[in-house]
């Protein structure tokens, strides 16, 4: 019950979150959780947090660069 519980908060938290957080999370959080998956039993929803970190990151730098780079010229 607490895994079911667990996933639909993660589920929530993810649909709730602003366009900004959300980008890369979604994407993260799909590839995390497959992995956690393949990781062993009970890992699904912790890779998929921590995927959802990593993605949300890499995309907040993505945009920065962007930005600097749009700024230069």
């Amino acid at each position: 019950m607490s895994r079911l519980a667990l996933s639909l908060a993660a589920a929530a938290m993810i649909t709730s979150a602003s366009p900004a957080f959300a980008k890369g999370c979604i994407k993260g959080a799909v590839v995390g959780g497959v992995a956690g998956h393949y990781v062993g039993r009970g890992h699904a929803v912790a890779g998929a947090a921590v995927g959802c970190w990593v993605g949300h990151h890499r995309a907040a730098k993505a945009e920065k660069a962007r930005r600097a780079a749009a700024h230069a010229h």
